[in-house]
């Protein structure tokens, strides 16, 4: 999810959900899972006048019972997704999906019940990587829309079919890739809002390819007719997005239902409430910056250093920081650094104010991902021997991944496994268990991720969980082993927030780090953890944006030295 001001697609971890997510229409489909429709085959090809080189990716075959939208755009709604990797496919050529292809939900196409649907193919393109550390790989090269196969630009796509599906009737379909995915759109910079986008030279190397990090920079009242005044800053973590800074609109347009409901739900303002409150009086003249920073894996680096991914740390703080308090006026000192985000950005949060103590004043961290691998969701790496199955007396039972507020399992580990492998071999998933496996673990033998789990068995392989702990990401244990240097570094500057019913489960995490820094000393923590409750899922928080702007401001005045109390960013 992205930060605090969550997007719909996004409120329980982005698309692998709604991949596996049960409506009732797939309820139907799961009930007759074992009855044989039809043999469908679909043969699909592009040709060379549109793609004159062969092509190595991932070829979908997306299923819709809706029309009026193209099946690719109603990811959202949960259609039914069929995989297959191609390497080296020649234009005219035909790449067969059959009932023997992989899916989800629906595991396979014999299993689709009769009726009519509305059918699209996607070549997802894959970029041959020459790493620095000699492994060569191929994987989907983000075109800056945040890793999202069904739109990523310089894909392509073939033109919707309605067929029609009975029972006991073998047909076969032929689909033509005839369009490319046309380049984002960007966005314009504003009077508030300035975007930024520039090549990273220590990526670069890594990947021996050009990659790219970028920021979206909001802005205070007042910057332009007060050209001498510096502002501290609000570094704000989350996934990829092109939007405006927490969703800061100057215009008061209608918003949808869900939308409405989405907002309430997580006590979210709207844009416009929050662009009247950030030119208000006495709101605390600051700047705010969200990051992008894609990778092949996904659409977000978790903001560290990796054997996967590369210097992501080292490039956010040694390029991009640089770059934006070199271009804005910034105070460039810790004090007056704080840094912000939910979910994945909680965790990113998190990292980087331990990983850099002495270069953020303060971190306000939100649901993040697992910061404890106890507490890997619901699985302890280290401990358990399967992440699929809990062992009892008689047997085993299933673990869930998700839930909803009230406790009903709503997918299975087992299941968002097996959905990430239909959107992706060798976790190119784009997805949420792939980019863990990416950012935190040790290169496989074949140059892509090595796997914390079989993702058929579900077997922990504990080497990995070693690696993933004793290399800093198990986020409780680095602070832990490390508190006699880094606890006079972080008093007072840890603040988390977490719903009590959290829909990933990642409460759990913050219990055990709430655990170890309550009974710190020498010093103790010296700051706060604070629960929703009840029944408080995934995305909640306590604060609309503008009164988080508004804790952090003061707290970053509470914290200015009594030499530079004369600030000037304080003006109404």
């Amino acid at each position: 999810m992205r930060d605090l001001n969550l997007v719909p697609a996004e409120w329980i971890k982005k698309l692998k959900l709604v991949l596996l997510s049960f409506s009732l229409f797939f309820l139907g489909i799961n009930i007759y899972a074992q009855q044989d429709t039809s043999n469908l085959r679909f043969e699909i090809s592009f040709p060379s006048k549109l793609q004159k080189q062969p092509v190595t990716g991932r070829i979908f075959l997306i299923i819709a019972a809706k029309d009026g939208i193209e099946p690719r755009l109603q990811m959202r709604s949960g259609p039914a997704l069929f995989g297959v990797d191609i390497n080296q496919l020649k234009p005219d050529v035909t790449i067969e999906i059959n009932n023997d292809c992989p899916g989800s939900p629906v595991r396979s196409l014999r299993n689709l019940p009769a009726g009519d649907y509305y059918v699209q193919a996607v070549l997802n393109v894959y970029t041959e990587f020459h790493r620095s550390d000699g492994y060569t790989i191929w994987a989907h090269m983000d075109q800056w829309e945040g890793q999202k196969f069904y739109k990523s630009p310089g894909n392509l796509i073939s033109d919707p079919v309605k067929i029609s599906i009975e029972p006991g009737v073998s047909n076969s379909y032929k689909l033509s890739l005839t369009k490319v995915i046309p380049p984002v759109e960007l966005p314009q910079n504003t009077s508030y809002l300035k975007y930024i986008k520039i090549k990273s030279e220590l990526l670069s190397k890594f990947w021996g390819h050009p990659f790219y990090l970028g920021a979206a920079i909001l802005l205070p009242k007042g910057y332009d007719t007060h050209p001498a005044v510096y502002y501290p800053v609000e570094y704000i973590q989350g996934h990829f997005s092109l939007d405006p800074v927490n969703g800061f609109s100057t215009e008061n347009t209608p918003e949808s239902e869900e939308d409405r409901q989405r907002r309430l739900r997580n006590y979210d303002e709207t844009g416009y409430e929050y662009y009247q409150a950030w030119t208000s009086e006495n709101f605390p003249r600051m700047i705010c910056v969200t990051f992008q920073h894609p990778t092949p894996y996904y659409d977000d680096s978790y903001a560290v250093n990796s054997a996967n991914n590369g210097p992501y740390d080292d490039a956010i703080m040694t390029e991009l920081i640089p770059y934006i308090e070199k271009n804005f006026r910034i105070i460039t000192e810790p004090y007056a650094r704080a840094v912000t985000g939910g979910s994945t950005g909680g965790w990113e949060t998190l990292a980087l104010q331990i990983h850099h103590p002495d270069f953020f004043g303060g971190a306000w961290v939100f649901y993040p991902d697992p910061i404890d691998f106890r507490q890997y969701g619901i699985v302890n790496i280290y401990d358990d021997d399967n992440a699929f199955f809990l062992k009892n007396t008689w047997g085993s039972v299933e673990r869930p991944m998700s839930r909803t507020s009230t406790g009903q399992t709503t997918e299975t580990i087992r299941e968002a496994s097996y959905g990430e492998s239909v959107l992706g071999s060798k976790d190119r998933s784009g997805e949420q268990l792939a980019i863990w496996e990416a950012a935190y673990g040790p290169v496989g033998e074949d140059g892509y991720p090595k796997p914390l789990w079989n993702p058929v068995t579900g077997k922990i392989d504990h080497s990995v969980s070693d690696y993933m702990r004793d290399h800093g990401y198990d986020l409780r244990y680095y602070l832990e082993s490390n508190w006699s240097s880094l606890g006079p570094k972080l008093k007072g500057k840890l603040h988390f927030y977490c719903g009590d019913m959290d829909n990933l489960f990642l409460n759990l995490g913050v219990y055990l780090m709430e655990d170890f820094l309550k009974a710190t000393k020498n010093p103790y923590y010296d700051g706060y953890f604070e629960y929703g409750r009840p029944l408080k899922g995934h995305g909640w928080h306590p604060m609309k944006n503008y009164e988080l702007d508004q804790m952090i401001g003061q707290y970053i005045l509470n914290n200015t030295p009594k030499e530079k109390l004369s600030v000037k960013w304080m003006y109404k």
